[in-house]
């Protein structure tokens, strides 16, 4: 087991490319990051695993569409008869030089992004305007943002005068033989089982864009051999998590059945 420099283990993560020097020269240079890719290739994983490395404190972020500003940063709050004032973990990211991750920033709405700005460019600060403070983002302290260039769309895309605020790294889905050993050691299932099934997800990622919108993620793989390993019948776990997840349409789930049945058989 690895463990980190504050003696903390560090998760597992495969590296494909140089990604994790550069996470760390951009750490070391005080520059955000942005990581682009499809959903469940590894990107969080990849987070939590260069934290851990870096011996900081991670803070997650989930963005959806009711996201604001104030759930980064905070808000006054009634405890007890009083009005006190409670950080978010954006704010608390900050304050702590840790690593801040907002996951599929993209969902969250228009005012957080603008939050992020004076973060991001030589100022490193977060103005609170509510508590008339301004922090000042200690050496550590690192700003992460990730989203899925396969779902953007007018209303949802990241403006150029934010996406050029960021040092950029694309992810994809590892070459077979590199996600046949990831799955392999994640699921506990024995290499031979798991190659059919990386297969398998290759052949269903081709058809992105034709009958789905996104392929078999790296994450799905390893919840279907997880399935198998524990005693499920391959075909079952294979439509559990490889078929069921992808599509609600009974003509595209039989179109895929049959590409798993001439697959793998």
């Amino acid at each position: 087991m690895t463990t980190g420099p504050d003696g903390m283990a560090v998760p597992f993560y495969a590296a494909t490319g140089n990604e994790v020097a550069l996470f760390e020269h951009a750490h070391r240079n005080r520059l955000p990051v942005l990581l682009k890719g499809p959903t469940g290739c590894g990107k969080t994983r990849f987070v939590a695993h260069m934290a851990a490395r870096l011996g900081r404190p991670l803070h997650t972020v989930s963005c959806h569409d009711d996201l604001t500003a104030a759930d980064l940063t905070g808000r006054y709050l009634l405890k007890g008869g009083d009005t006190v004032w409670a950080d978010g973990p954006l704010t608390r990211a900050v304050r702590e030089g840790a690593v801040c991750y907002l996951d599929e920033v993209v969902e969250a709405r228009k005012d957080v992004t603008v939050v992020l700005h004076p973060l991001t460019d030589d100022r490193r600060i977060l103005p609170l305007e509510r508590t008339g403070e301004t922090l000042e983002a200690p050496p550590d302290f690192m700003l992460v943002v990730s989203y899925n260039p396969g779902y953007q769309n007018i209303l949802k895309s990241l403006k150029p005068s934010t996406r050029q605020r960021f040092v950029a790294i694309s992810f994809d889905f590892p070459a077979p033989e590199a996600e046949t050993a990831i799955v392999a050691r994640e699921s506990g299932l024995e290499h031979n089982q798991v190659a059919p099934l990386v297969r398998l997800a290759n052949a269903l990622r081709a058809l992105k864009g034709q009958d789905l919108e996104e392929g078999v993620s790296t994450r799905l793989l390893i919840y279907c051999a997880t399935l198998i390993r524990s005693g499920l019948p391959r075909g079952d776990a294979v439509l559990a998590a490889m078929v069921e997840p992808l599509t609600d349409d009974d003509e595209v789930k039989a179109a895929l059945l049959r590409t798993a049945e001439l697959t793998i058989g």
